[in-house]
């Protein structure tokens, strides 16, 4: 994904003095990686014409809320308010299996998995995997697919495809945690939908709310 497919300021959602909310589009980096291309930190970057600070990330494949702080002190208590999980997320994801029950938790380990960028939830903890933990609810469903609303609790790396991957349930595209085929795009169908803080200054409740990706998958759910 280039600069030129998508300007700065189509994805910006909200600013002000402390902070820009952005809508990530899956595919971009939300910062540097190997392969060289604009990544969502250097596309806000150009936009603010100042440094910018990451507070939260997104997968490459997953698109969705990110929130970029304009000065360290903002970004220290952001940072803050994840560790202490005051800053809440939300996020859709499609399936092609079901899970459990319409509604409920999961709660697993996450630990490094086999292969490279991976992580493997397990039942048990072996002494160094990390608690991890979500709610889940079954908001819709097609004739192939199911569309749920993930309330993440515990925030690891790869949480939300490791789980359900672990469930039988794995986000569809995503092969890494067994969906049978990946989009032709390398996206996966999991969008982190919205985000509650406080904000850094004036201690104000912030909510926040992505529009949901323009495809006819994400867009068959738009009522849901």
């Amino acid at each position: 994904m280039s600069e030129e497919q998508v300007r700065p300021g189509d994805m910006v959602l909200y600013k002000d003095q402390q902070l820009i909310v952005m809508n990530k589009p899956a595919g971009m980096p939300v910062q540097a990686d190997h392969s060289g291309e604009k990544s969502l930190l250097d596309l806000a970057e150009i936009y603010a014409k100042r440094q910018l600070y990451l507070t939260n990330r997104l997968d490459r494949p997953v698109g969705g809320l990110v929130v970029l702080a304009k000065n360290p002190e903002a970004a220290a208590n952001l940072h803050e308010q994840l560790r202490n999980r005051k800053m809440q997320k939300m996020y859709y994801a499609i399936t092609g299996n079901k899970l459990p029950d319409e509604k409920g938790s999961l709660t697993h380990f996450i630990g490094k998995g086999s292969g490279r960028n991976r992580s493997e939830a397990l039942d048990e903890s072996d002494g160094k995997a990390k608690k991890a933990e979500l709610n889940y609810q079954l908001l819709g469903a097609s004739d192939r697919y199911f569309l749920y609303e993930i309330d993440l609790i515990t925030g690891r790396h790869h949480q939300i495809r490791a789980q359900l991957g672990k469930m039988g349930a794995p986000v569809r595209g995503d092969e890494k945690y067994g969906f049978k085929r990946a989009n032709k795009d390398r996206s996966i169908n999991l969008f982190c939908r919205k985000m509650t803080f406080i904000h850094p200054t004036k201690g104000e409740k912030m909510e926040f709310e992505a529009p949901l990706p323009d495809t006819k998958l994400w867009q068959s759910f738009k009522g849901e």
